[in-house]
């Protein structure tokens, strides 16, 4: 026999001897013994595998490992597989991830509730245990045809592996090869015990030809037929399914899970929309600003995967927080939150990355020392904030922990310098987490107290690296690099992640978001609505546009504004202009502008979410303040204006002054009077006739020169209707009026 004969034919025996244990006397079937309150999750796979579940898979099982490896119990990850047409390269990377080293202490199963063949076959297979509906079937993994070698042989891999007890070599090449016939055959064992495996007719010949005794053989699959088996057939058989059931609550009940393990995580399921966000600076309240933007942008773009890219040492501890609240509210289930630490986040920066759904670090990165701390009264040098006044932070950092899933005494540690940790196991369930004294104190002896943390001790804000804050259930197993963090979120290689930065217009919209910037342009923009209604050139209207555009624009991108307080404001507008154009009369038209334009820049303020009544009103009543200040400013800038405007440089200019109020200067020619005289003495009426306001006059309306009704324009001021007017100027067809109790123009 030569070489290339003898060797595969060595490896053939090899594989007989190592199925020679497979199923041997076990009629019952029965399932490892279970443990006391097992950590468990179901996950139910789609029809067609993706990047996204296999990410999606082996960032469950990690999770459970390291839940597994803290509390020394068992977890079982139950995956629902149904019917598809997945791609083989999808699937096999799901099996791999399953049967990666990484996940020893977490029992894999799979629930088959209807017939799955094709690829969909493959991830069952490397599975720990098959649960199957009775009337259901498995197998025929190349529907009908022979799958390549390659193929073969990686499942086969799998199979040799021994994770199933219940599968064999011959029962998997059955299933990929219809071409295989499978046998049920019964030996004579050590000791005179019988032993029953599923061998193909070339295991069995073999088995023959080493002398071993076979006292029955049975067919279960003949040859031409599709590998496909019924869960009730290989149950009673001995082979390939652990137990039939036909719901999954007693899948859960086999296990013995919670209830709440079959509630499953559906917010990283799909495709994956992610957002890179970086915070690689001080975090002060521009950085909180630009943050939350961009968060509120992200959200509205669809994005259900949120990267915070943290490096920073901290900063200012109500914009820390309000982030980290912000990223803590965002519901789970459409939108998952990761802090990405590759350097350092400390203080304010822990704070955020506390916020997170998951905290991923490279190993020697660093995260906590958010101990609270202010500047000292001679300025220049910082103290610690006594206890008694960060309290509410210990509180914050303890309902993130809580929110979030991670020790609250870890969290408080970071900011307590003074406060020891222990590990604790629980009495019953042996789980196992870290509290202090006090949390101890009142579990009334739920948990055993352990070790202290190392790193809680006195004088000391508690910091860890990556590993040690996995180790400590504070974040996820670190990631070397950023391509090691895209495979473990399941981000395809051809979605490329663009960090978002802050830029100069981010610092233009927080300056313009402030309380004196707000103040200041409605200021202006008024001020030039007032100086367009008496000079009417235009450049005003415009400016005011302007002013009141940027005020909209930067409430819109901070997010206290929509398209709600533009529309009240826009018709707002409208309404005063009617007032004062259109319709003279009571002023309903005018005071209902007014209204609507003060609502809608008080509304464009605020948010007014998440406050209580009281802090709603304060707001508005700021709000409103700052509107009351800025009219008794146009008001008191009026009055001067209106007083010197005819002497101001430049701008007198672009007034028309009526005659005997400007200054005449002899020096320079000037038209003859009776020029000018006799035009105006020409027409319906005269400069000197009195006549009655018919309407009011803001400048324009009506007036009455006895049985005549005549366009007239006010000299600048506002006239009441019925109040006596003289004419002062006639120009070509327009009427230049004043009131005759006012000498000069009135306000």
């Amino acid at each position: 026999m030569c070489f290339d004969q003898l060797i595969p034919s060595a490896r053939l025996l090899s594989a007989v001897l190592l199925c020679a244990g497979v199923a041997v006397a076990e009629k019952d079937n029965t399932l490892p013994p279970s443990a006391q309150g097992r950590i468990g999750q179901f996950l139910t796979l789609p029809s067609q595998i993706s990047g996204a579940e296999v990410a999606q898979v082996g960032n469950l099982a990690l999770e459970l490992q390291a839940k597994a490896d803290r509390e020394g119990r068992e977890a079982v990850l139950i995956l629902e597989i149904p019917p598809g047409t997945s791609r083989y390269g999808q699937v096999s990377d799901l099996a791999r991830t399953l049967i990666a080293a990484d996940m020893s202490r977490v029992r894999t199963v799979a629930w088959i509730p209807e017939t799955v063949d094709g690829y969909h076959a493959i991830i069952a297979l490397a599975c720990h245990d098959v649960v199957m509906n009775p009337d259901a079937s498995l197998g025929n993994v190349g529907r009908g045809k022979a799958l390549p070698e390659l193929e073969q042989d990686f499942i086969l891999s799998i199979v040799d592996r021994r994770r199933n007890s219940r599968l064999s070599r011959g029962v998997a090449q059955a299933m990929m090869d219809p071409a295989i016939e499978l046998l049920h055959v019964r030996v004579d064992g050590a000791a005179g015990i019988e032993e029953q495996r599923f061998l193909t007719r070339g295991e069995v010949k073999l088995l023959q030809d080493q002398n071993t005794v076979i006292s029955a053989t049975e067919t279960i699959k003949d040859i031409g037929s599709p590998g496909l088996f019924v869960a009730a057939d290989a149950l009673r058989a001995g082979f390939l399914v652990a137990k039939a059931v036909t719901e999954r609550r007693e899948v859960a009940e086999l296990y013995d899970m919670p209830i709440d393990s079959m509630r499953e995580r559906r917010g990283a399921a799909g495709e994956i929309n992610a957002r890179l966000i970086e915070i690689h600076e001080p975090i002060t309240p521009l950085t909180e600003e630009f943050t939350l933007r961009q968060i509120r942008t992200a959200l509205a773009e669809g994005a259900n995967l949120l990267i915070i890219d943290i490096n920073s040492p901290g900063g200012y501890l109500d914009s820390s927080v309000n982030i980290a609240n912000t990223l803590a509210e965002l519901d789970p289930a459409k939108v998952t939150t990761v802090a990405w630490i590759r350097d350092r986040a400390l203080s304010g920066a822990a704070v955020v990355a506390l916020g997170t759904d998951k905290i991923i670090m490279t190993p020697d990165a660093h995260l906590g020392d958010a101990g609270v701390i202010r500047e000292t009264e001679e300025g220049g040098s910082f103290e610690f904030v006594p206890e008694k006044l960060w309290s509410d932070f210990r509180v914050t950092l303890r309902n993130l922990g809580k929110r979030k899933n991670r020790p609250p005494a870890l969290l408080e540690a970071m900011a307590n310098m003074n406060l020891p940790v222990y590990e604790v196991t629980n009495v019953e369930t042996g789980r196992v987490t870290y509290m202090s004294e006090d949390d101890i104190e009142a579990s009334e002896e739920e948990w055993v107290q352990g070790p202290v943390v190392a790193e809680s001790r006195d004088e000391n804000f508690l910091t860890v690296n990556g590993v040690r804050a996995h180790e400590l259930g504070l974040g996820e197993s670190p990631c070397e690099n950023m391509g090691a963090l895209r495979i473990r979120l399941g981000i395809p290689e051809g979605v490329t992640l663009v960090a978002i930065g802050r830029t100069w217009v981010d610092t233009f919209v927080f300056v313009l978001r402030s309380q004196i910037a707000g103040f200041g342009l409605i200021t202006l923009a008024i001020l030039c609505m007032y100086i367009e209604l008496h000079i009417p050139s235009g450049l005003f209207g415009i400016l005011a546009a302007v002013l009141f555009a940027l005020f909209f624009w930067s409430r819109y991108l901070g997010g206290t504004s929509g398209s709600l307080e533009l529309i009240m404001f826009v018709l707002g507008l409208g309404l005063l202009a009617m007032e004062i154009f259109v319709v003279p009369g009571f002023g309903v038209f005018g005071v209902s502008g007014l209204l609507m334009m003060a609502g809608a820049l008080v509304m464009a303020s605020h948010t007014f979410s998440g406050m209580t009544a009281g802090q709603r009103f304060d707001e508005s009543m700021s709000s409103l303040g700052s509107l009351a200040g800025a009219l008794v400013t146009v008001i008191a800038v009026a009055m001067f204006m209106n007083r010197f405007l005819p002497s101001i440089p430049v701008l007198n200019r672009l007034i028309l002054t009526p005659p005997g109020y400007a200054t005449v200067d002899e020096s320079v020619p000037h038209l003859d009077p009776s020029v000018y005289e006799s035009s105006q003495s020409a027409g319906l009426v005269n400069t000197g006739d009195v006549g009655i306001a018919a309407s009011t006059l803001r400048p324009s309306g009506k007036a009455s020169f006895g049985e005549q009704f005549l366009d007239v324009v006010s000299d600048g001021g506002y006239i009441d209707h019925g109040v006596e007017i003289e004419v002062i100027r006639v120009a070509g067809n327009r009427i230049i009026v004043r009131a005759v109790d006012s000498p000069g123009s009135t306000v």
